[in-house]
């Protein structure tokens, strides 16, 4: 993915609300399945690693996309965006992965 796509999806996810909450469990099968569904669905989702879950975001959210199959586009403070493109019916066709 070249930096001209990552800035358009770092533009578009700044006004999104994170969609799945990493808590003090960490990534347990609830929320690896919900993310997921988000993904699944949207293709391009924010998450957010609660400061009581003591755990490192950026690992985290590095983990999470590896998990998923999806790509890591930024982590800033305890967000993450983490992006899959649909091989079929995307809403990012401008996007070449």
């Amino acid at each position: 993915m070249i930096g001209k796509d990552k800035r358009q999806l770092k533009a578009m996810a700044s006004q999104m609300p994170s969609v799945v909450q990493i808590g003090k469990e960490g990534l347990s099968n609830a929320v690896i399945d919900s993310a997921r569904a988000a993904i699944t669905a949207r293709e391009l989702i924010k998450i957010h690693v609660l400061n009581n879950a003591n755990l490192d975001a950026k690992e985290t959210a590095e983990e999470l996309a590896n998990m998923l199959g999806a790509e890591l586009i930024q982590v800033i403070g305890h967000y993450g965006i983490l992006f899959k493109k649909k091989n079929e019916k995307s809403h990012f066709e401008f996007i070449d992965i």
